[in-house]
């Protein structure tokens, strides 16, 4: 019974209000970005953006208590932090490829797999405590699209929702 407390009683070398702030904070700036996919009324919203940075957040938490741990400082065991980095952006780049679909003519689905694919690098840059970078990104991010889709509003190129291009509302 002690052997599975201790379990639980373990300590990371990142204090817990360091991860949970990173964690938070990963929520708090991918939100952002999903909420804008949410309501231009894209398929991977608000929940789906906050997982996608969270998931990263977490990678990226666990690699650096990995490369300080004392259990991996042998020389049997190398680690190489840039491979969690690669691990997510392939991860990503999957998940987002899903969401592009080309029909009658259209790419649909391009910009919500591109803020995906961003709101995974928000989460690496906030795990690794690099707020400057993850807050600057993202505001780049909003005002890029919001001011973006206001612009091709006002040139009617833009087409909310799931509709196509050249579609007229039924």
């Amino acid at each position: 019974m002690e052997q599975l407390l201790d379990e639980f009683r373990s300590t990371m070398d990142i204090p817990w209000s360091i991860w949970s702030a990173r964690l938070v904070g990963t929520v708090v700036l991918c939100g952002l970005i999903g909420f804008e996919r949410e309501v231009d009324k894209r398929q991977a919203g608000i929940r789906t953006h906050i997982l996608v940075g969270l998931a990263s957040a977490l990678y990226c938490i666990v690699m650096q208590h990995l490369v300080v741990s004392d259990e991996f400082a042998t020389d049997r065991v190398r680690t190489d932090p840039i491979r969690v980095v690669e691990a997510v952006t392939q991860g990503v780049a999957f998940l987002a490829a899903g969401l592009v679909v080309f029909h009658q003519g259209n790419v649909r689905g391009l910009k919500t797999g591109a803020t995906m694919w961003l709101s995974a690098a928000i989460g690496l840059a906030c795990g690794l405590g690099l707020w400057g970078l993850a807050v600057t990104t993202t505001i780049i991010a909003i005002v890029i699209i919001v001011l973006f889709r206001k612009i091709e509003q006002k040139a009617g190129t833009h087409v909310p929702g799931h509709k196509n291009a050249g579609e007229k509302e039924a």
